[in-house]
């Protein structure tokens, strides 16, 4: 089933739900006087929109207001989140964003057109896209130790993919070989499905995806899953252990998410938002239907969303300047 209809079967099923209770909302000061604008930075139809449109449906009662996802993709999801910051400052116009349109654009693009953190108040975190490290099906290994002692007898003469310069797939990779000591080379592609099949094929040897992207061959048995770079396992493939259980420590690099409004917002608005956003990630059947795409939720509130944004930031920012990246136009 595509993300599309998932959103679209669990917004059917939430309009026959009851409807939630949301603490404190009765002593809300602040709520939208027109529908609300939710946009997301990239296409849709996939993963992130999904989200962001089971979300916005959970929201739009409790706000008394439709909430309309607007896909305003381009420049590495700059496009859009520079419209958010430049929005009129009346709570109206609030983004879903991740660790590229909030993170790593600050170091790899020269002229973002925004600041990540200054131009933006935090509403909640949602969790992440976990990645999972794959191989080919034909490599004779099958432990993260069996696959690092493979690739130290080969320096460089093993290639890895990736979704592009700097993208998560990349720095993923990035962190993985420092922590290792291994040497692969890096061949970018435009896609996650163009990367995929070259896996399949036989024609990578080695990548971090998330794992949405590659669950249904690591399941069919067409690519070789090794390890979670995660803090636990995912219950879509119960198996594959960590990094950690291997013994590769501080090598974790999940694709996190979280909402935002801009920081010129009405802090009222700011307030309320963030208190629908966080109900709504806990609510049953938004957990179900979110879980169901792959998708690792683990809810922070806007202090801590904050806070671990600033965090993670700076281990993306080691990570660009080890690998020598640079920032393009």
């Amino acid at each position: 089933m595509t993300t599309r209809r998932m959103a679209s079967a669990f917004i059917g099923a939430a309009l026959a739900a009851p409807v939630l209770p949301r603490l404190a909302r009765a002593q809300a000061a602040w709520a939208p006087s027109r529908p609300m604008r939710l946009v997301v930075a990239y296409p849709a139809g996939g993963a992130t929109d999904a989200i962001a449109r089971i979300v916005a449906h959970q929201i739009a009662t409790p706000l008394g207001q439709n909430v309309i996802v607007e896909n305003v993709a381009g420049a590495s999801g700059a496009l859009g989140t520079r419209q958010v910051a430049r929005a009129e400052p009346d709570g109206h116009t609030i983004i879903f964003g991740n660790n590229q349109s909030h993170g790593t654009n600050m170091f790899l693009m020269r002229t973002p057109g925004y600041d990540a953190v200054k131009d933006f108040a935090a509403l909640a975190g949602a969790g992440a896209f976990e990645n999972v490290l794959v191989v080919r099906a034909d490599m004779p290994v099958r432990s993260i130790a069996e696959f690092v002692a493979y690739a130290k007898a080969r320096p460089g003469e093993l290639n890895f993919a990736s979704t592009g310069p700097g993208s998560g797939s990349h720095l993923s990779a990035e962190l993985f070989m420092a922590r290792t000591g291994t040497k692969l080379t890096h061949v970018p592609y435009r896609g996650l499905a163009a990367m995929a099949q070259d896996l399949v094929a036989g024609r990578m040897d080695f990548a971090c995806a998330v794992l949405p992207s590659v669950v249904a061959q690591i399941q069919a048995g067409q690519v070789r899953a090794l390890a979670m770079q995660s803090a636990r396992r995912n219950a879509m493939i119960p198996d594959v252990p960590t990094l950690s259980e291997q013994g590769v420590v501080n090598a974790d690099l999940s694709s996190w998410t979280a909402f935002f409004a801009p920081a010129t917002a009405p802090p009222a608005s700011v307030t309320r938002l963030s208190q629908e956003i966080v109900a709504a990630l806990g609510a049953p059947p938004v957990v179900e239907a979110i879980s169901r795409l792959g998708f690792a939720i683990e809810v922070r509130d806007a202090k801590a969303f904050a806070a671990y944004q600033v965090s993670t930031m700076a281990v993306l920012a080691d990570i660009i300047k080890a690998a020598n990246l640079k920032p393009e136009d």
